[in-house]
């Protein structure tokens, strides 16, 4: 028999009842295993089945039109009976992916698109997003509660101040979580950052079915979430809000200090959280124990109103003293974890040596003892305070002498965080150990490069062809010429390594996928040929698309401006802006930097607006026709380009340009193109007023196509 997976990916024995990891109940999964290698539309073949509840089955698949990346299909198929109660669920679920579509923030898996499918005659619905490699919080907190172990106040204040600003942007657009716990957070493998899954929108459509079309309790369609978690008036009475979601992370965060469950804390008899039993549980600092017992007050207008007003609370007092629990036993456990097809499963984090363990005295005087010290006990402490800080002061100026000397020099020392879930293991990476001839600093300052790299994921010896040619650039004279481990070379050496910390710096601030970077080093001409293709589907030109990427790379690599020939391309650096043209691509397809300007009937004017970061840009596409009169107008800062192209791209109405306003007659039918790209510092605001006067007799029929 197959094994069985949770909804979270969790891999356990066939027939388990419950996940051993994180608790769900399973259920066995027969169907699922019968559609594992089923291809949907061509394009998405499901590897396995990850879970199934009321409003339908999801899936682990591979999206074969990006090189297989794995991404997650849920289907839609509610309990429900009859053509019209399933026509209602259909439409419910179509305006919720809408909303869930409009979610665009780095901590929330990305919702590609809503298919829709046929089998054996029946319509099927998928919600397709991505697919977040990492452990959940549940996950983490099963492999520690097996070594007697939690989560410390430490990591639960940076939990805090990485998860709420995400709360803030859902609840900001008016979306509500509804189903905050341990499951639905995962601590993600790339980067360490929680990410906000399983968002409860979907299940509320199965429930809103249930009341608007089967006659069931109006409060059933918004009772979701999980008991101890959701608070009183979302389970009793269906009523959400974004004070409703902060207690169920004010109880998610308790149960991650406590390793208990809500169940042990609250009252049987007024179903509120008992304060003397959470609070004696786990020492906390003052501050964070103010901010658990706001976020789980019983009423909701007690509680914060929103996660911006948690995180002034938190950062209005100085960082408290952190509580860890005692050393783990031997030997360790490690959980399962869900990867994406391969991607090398993460070991879980160990937690940090105990505060108490590196900084607290062997025997702490008594209060006699105290008492007994007196006044020249008291002088002697202060004396002995002085010099202590008169030592401290001296090392910390040479120590700031120091790192003003290596201040050009990347950094020898790979920290904790540097060695933690890389993309690339050891095992699988071709770069030999540093020479033993090496001094041992420069050992260090190589093994530490090597690790950026592995946790950017670039290949080895891509990577040298990179750091060579910015290498050569700067000492011509060593073109071609190999660095041997010769103490004569060690100043060549170390400022190869410089270079290549720069340059590994420029690749993080470019922030590039991670299939992107995967494929550094193989991007050619049949890449480049397909990606005209899959934009001009999208009514969008080749030019349109290389000044959307243009403006992303340029900004982290300058120097390269101008220069995108075939001789540019054949370099390293081009692959690099290949790989961001690639990413482009895939922001133009989920609609980031794309928006269909549509006129409403009637209407001859319509406007555009939003913010850009540094270097990022959007493009707009209208259907018009020949012989109208266009006017343009941009309201932005000076530094942002306009570009405005007809659609077989024989004129050009302005390219890259710092004019921001046109005005003329069209010369001929089809998707008109406007692009707007920041040049600016810092985000900037703009406004994109478009007004076509004269339109045609009839509608536009005539379709010019793009240009390529």
């Amino acid at each position: 028999m197959k094994p069985l997976h949770c909804s979270h990916g969790h891999e356990n024995p066939p027939n388990s009842r419950f996940c051993l990891h994180c608790g769900e109940k399973l259920e066995q999964a027969e169907n699922g295993n019968r559609e594992s290698g089923l291809a949907l539309a061509g394009r998405y073949r499901i590897v396995r089945e990850l879970g199934h509840g009321g409003f339908g089955r999801t899936y682990l698949a591979q999206d074969l039109n990006r090189f297989g990346e794995a991404c997650v299909l849920k289907e839609f198929a509610p309990q429900v009976q009859g053509t019209f109660a399933l026509q209602k669920a259909s439409e419910l679920f179509e305006r919720e992916a809408g909303v869930l579509y409009k979610l665009k923030h780095p901590q929330i898996p990305e919702f590609r698109e809503l298919l829709r499918v046929k089998k054996q005659g029946e319509g099927r619905l998928f919600l397709i997003q991505d697919y977040i490699a990492g452990q959940t919080c549940r996950a983490i907190l099963e492999a520690r509660r097996n070594q007697g172990l939690r989560f410390n106040e430490t990591e639960i204040l940076k939990l805090l101040r990485q998860i709420l600003p995400v709360l803030d942007y859902i609840h900001s657009l008016g979306v509500i979580h509804r189903d905050i716990s341990p499951e639905n957070i995962i601590i993600r493998q790339q980067d360490g950052l929680p990410v906000l899954i399983d968002f409860g929108g979907v299940k509320q459509v199965a429930a809103t079915v249930a009341s608007q079309v089967m006659a069931s309790s109006p409060a059933t369609a918004t009772r979701l979430g999980k008991v101890g978690y959701a608070p009183h008036e979302q389970m009793q009475g269906g009523i959400v809000s974004a004070s409703s979601d902060l207690y169920a992370l004010g109880a998610t965060v308790l149960v991650l200090l406590t390793g208990k469950e809500p169940s042990e804390f609250i009252d049987p008899h007024t179903l509120t959280w008992d304060r003397s039993r959470h609070f004696s549980a786990t020492p906390l600092s003052p501050t964070l124990s103010h901010v658990l017992e706001q976020l789980l007050q019983p009423h909701p207008r007690n509680r914060p109103q929103s996660a911006n007003q948690v995180l002034q609370m938190l950062n209005s007092h100085s960082p408290p003293q952190a509580y860890s629990p005692p050393p783990p036993p031997s030997p360790q456990t490690q959980a399962t974890v869900a990867v994406s097809p391969g991607q090398v499963a993460p070991t879980p984090p160990s937690p940090p040596t105990p505060v108490a363990q590196r900084s607290a005295p062997s025997a702490a005087p008594s209060g006699n003892n105290n008492a007994a010290l007196g006044w020249l006990g008291k002088l002697l402490l202060v004396l002995g305070l002085i010099l202590a800080a008169g030592a401290f002061g001296w090392w910390a100026g040479n120590l700031w002498i120091d790192s003003q000397l290596q201040s050009n020099q990347p950094d020898a020392t790979p920290t904790v965080e540097d060695f933690e879930n890389p993309v690339i293991s050891p095992e699988d990476d071709d770069e030999p150990e540093p020479s033993s001839d090496f001094s041992p600093e420069e050992q260090r300052r190589k093994q530490a490069l090597r690790q950026r790299r592995m946790n950017l994921g670039i290949d080895y010896d891509f990577y040298v062809s990179l750091v060579d040619e910015a290498f050569w650039n700067e000492y011509p004279r060593q073109r071609g010429v190999p660095l041997s481990t010769d103490p004569d070379d060690a100043r060549l050496r170390e400022a190869w390594d410089r270079i290549a910390a720069n340059v590994l710096t420029q690749i993080e601030q470019l922030d590039l996928s991670r299939q992107a970077k995967r494929q550094l080093g193989s991007y050619d001409g049949s890449d480049r040929d397909r990606w005209k293709r899959q934009v001009n589907r999208l009514r969008v030109s080749s030019r349109a698309l290389y000044d959307l990427a243009d403006a992303r790379f340029f900004r982290i690599f300058p120097k390269q401006e101008g220069e995108t020939g075939s001789e540019f391309l054949d370099q390293p650096i081009g692959q690099i802006w290949q790989a961001t043209v690639a990413d482009t691509v895939k922001a133009l397809q989920s609609r980031e930097a794309l928006d269909r300007i549509i006129f409403e009937s009637g209407d001859t004017g319509t406007q555009m607006s939003g913010t850009l970061q540094p270097g990022e840009g959007k493009a707009f596409t209208a259907e018009l026709a020949a012989d109208q009169l266009m006017e343009v107008n941009l309201s932005t800062a000076p530094n942002a380009l306009l570009s405005i192209y007809s659609p077989t791209g024989n004129t050009i109405f302005l390219e890259d340009s710092r004019q921001h306003s046109f005005s003329g007659e069209l010369p001929e039918s089809g998707f008109y193109e406007f692009v707007v790209v920041s040049d600016a510092d810092e985000p900037i605001d703009y406004q994109l007023d478009l007004t076509v006067e004269n339109p045609p007799e009839s509608d536009i029929s005539v379709d010019k196509g793009i240009a390529e």
